[in-house]
């Protein structure tokens, strides 16, 4: 999953981007909304935490401008201005939730994981796809009930799959919602890293469907 992380003050936008990371996310930056308008533009993110107070261009504007272009990512608002009225205006200008500093870490990681699982039409922060389980508030994995151990990269596979059962996902698509920005991407290194993962799921977990991609599916 690729988060866009909006912030301007430098000291908070690195512990953000440290729990992001952290929690399993690939993160890419912006400090100010003109930064933040074009990468929210031009790059596809599973979601985004907005500070309203930005540089160059307000966070509002910013918003009201992905919404004008059709840009559907969950985005979740952060203000230092925490009154009905501003919560009220940036919900309307298309933001998805809303949290006033000063805030716990943990309770933004939680709006994230919610705001992630209803784009993808998921009510629980478990997901489970046959003997497959992932705990999106621990990362725990299980297969049968065991748990599983997996590298931050498998990790990242399994849980964008987790959250697209049965849907075909292509190597590009996987490429880009697993790394940041300023990741070197290689789409051959997704076949690498569903071979490892296919080690530690059940046979036959993940379906290669030739000439499109990758899907997830329920097996006993």
């Amino acid at each position: 999953m690729r988060i866009l992380l909006v912030e301007d003050d430098p000291t908070l936008r690195a512990q953000l981007r440290a729990a992001l990371a952290e929690a399993g996310y690939a993160v890419d930056e912006a400090a100010d909304g003109r930064e933040a308008l074009h990468l929210g533009e031009t790059e596809p993110f599973d979601a985004v935490v907005l500070d309203l107070g930005l540089p160059v261009l307000d966070g509002l504007s910013v918003l009201r401008r992905w919404r004008e272009a059709g840009r559907a990512m969950p985005v979740l608002i952060l203000t230092a201005r925490d009154t009905w009225h501003e919560k009220v205006v940036g919900i309307d200008a298309g933001g998805d939730d809303y949290l006033a500093k000063p805030f716990h870490i943990e309770e933004l990681l939680a709006r994230v994981r919610a705001l992630i699982r209803r784009a993808q039409g998921l009510a629980s922060p478990m997901l489970a796809c046959g003997a497959v389980a992932l705990d999106t508030r621990s990362g725990r994995v299980t297969v049968h009930g065991r748990p599983v151990s997996l590298t931050a990269h498998e990790f990242r596979l399994l849980a964008y799959l987790m959250h697209r059962p049965g849907t075909v996902v292509s190597r590009t698509e996987l490429t880009e919602h697993l790394y940041a920005q300023d990741h070197d991407r290689d789409s051959n290194t997704i076949e690498v890293f569903v071979a490892r993962l296919r080690r530690k799921l059940p046979p036959a977990a993940i379906e290669t469907v030739r000439g499109l991609g990758y899907r997830l599916v329920a097996v006993p």
